[in-house]
C-alpha cells in the first residue's frame, strides 16, 4: 500500500511539474507563433515593394543581357534575376524572424547557428555575383576576339575564342570559391599547371604556324600604304589597274583579263606606277 501512494505521489509532482513547466512555456511559444506570423506578413510586404522597385529599375534589361550570354555553343543559359533576389531577400527574412523566434523560446544554440548561416549569407552571394560577372566578361572577350579574327580572316575563331572564354570563366570561378570560403589551393595548382603547358604548346604552335600569316598583313599594309584601288601598274610585265588589295594577294586587272598576285610577289618584285 506505503508503495502505491508513492508512486502515486510521484505520478501526481511530475505532472504538476509538467503543467508548470507547460504553463511558463506557453507565453513564450505565442510569443513566437506571433513573432512568425508578424514575420510572414512583413516579408510579404518587403517582397512586394521589392518586386516593384525592381521593374522600375528596368531589370529585366540586365536579365536580356544575362540570358543572351552564349555560354554553351548553344545561348541556353536562362536565368531570371528577379526571382534569385527575391528568393535571396525571402530566405534572409524568414532566417531572421527565426532568430527571433528561437530566443523567444530559448533556443540559443538554435539562434546561433542560425545567425551564423546569416552571417555567410553574403559572402555566398558575393560568389554567385563573382561567378556571374566571370560569365560576362569571358563572353565579352570570346565575341570581340571573335570578331577580331573574323575581320582579319583568320582561321580558327572559334577555337581561340572558346579557349580564353573558358580561361577566364575558370579563374574567376576559383576567385568566386575563395570568397565563399572553400579551400582552392590544390585546384588553383593543378588548373595553373595544365594551362600552364597548354598556352605554352599554344603559342609555339600559333607562333611557329603564322609566321606567314603576320608576314603577309605587314606587306599588306605596306602595300595599302604604297598603292590605292585604281593605281595603274606595271609588275613583272604585265600592266593592268589594281581592283583589291587584300590581306594576302593583290588582284589586277589587265587587257588579258584578271589576275590574283600573292602579296609577298608585289613586295618582292619591281613595280611601275603609271598613273
Amino acid at each position: 500500500m506505503e508503495t502505491i501512494n508513492e508512486w502515486k505521489n510521484v505520478t501526481l509532482d511530475s505532472l504538476s511539474g509538467m503543467g508548470k513547466e507547460i504553463a511558463l512555456a506557453f507565453p513564450k511559444i505565442l510569443g513566437a507563433i506571433v513573432i512568425l506570423f508578424l514575420g510572414w506578413i512583413v516579408i510579404r510586404i518587403i517582397l512586394f515593394l521589392l518586386k516593384k522597385i525592381l521593374k522600375l529599375a528596368k531589370i529585366d534589361v540586365l536579365n536580356d543581357k544575362v540570358n543572351g550570354m552564349d555560354v554553351t555553343g548553344k545561348g541556353d543559359l536562362k536565368i531570371d534575376l528577379t526571382k534569385i533576389i527575391l528568393g535571396f531577400v525571402r530566405w534572409f527574412m524568414i532566417l531572421v524572424f527565426l532568430i527571433v523566434a528561437a530566443d523567444i523560446l530559448d533556443w540559443h544554440i538554435i539562434s546561433k547557428e542560425i545567425g551564423n548561416l546569416l552571417n555567410y549569407l553574403p559572402r555566398f552571394f558575393s560568389a554567385l555575383v563573382l561567378l556571374m560577372l566571370g560569365f560576362y566578361i569571358g563572353n565579352f572577350v570570346k565575341n570581340t576576339i571573335k570578331r577580331l579574327f573574323d575581320s582579319l580572316e583568320f582561321g580558327g575563331s572559334n577555337i581561340v575564342s572558346n579557349l580564353f572564354f573558358y580561361v577566364i570563366v575558370i579563374f574567376m570561378s576559383i576567385t568566386a570559391l575563395n570568397q565563399a570560403g572553400v579551400d582552392t589551393t590544390i585546384i588553383t595548382n593543378n588548373i595553373t599547371l595544365i594551362l600552364g603547358s597548354f598556352l605554352l604548346a599554344f603559342a609555339l604552335g600559333v607562333g611557329l604556324g603564322s609566321r606567314e600569316i603576320v608576314a603577309d598583313l605587314l606587306r599588306s599594309f605596306y602595300t595599302r600604304k604604297t598603292y590605292v584601288v585604281g593605281d595603274k601598274i606595271v609588275i613583272d610585265g604585265d600592266e593592268g589597274t589594281i581592283k583589291v588589295i587584300d590581306n594576302n594577294s593583290l588582284t589586277l586587272e589587265t587587257q588579258e583579263g584578271k589576275f590574283v598576285i600573292p602579296i609577298k610577289d608585289v613586295v618582292s618584285q619591281k613595280v611601275q606606277i603609271k598613273s
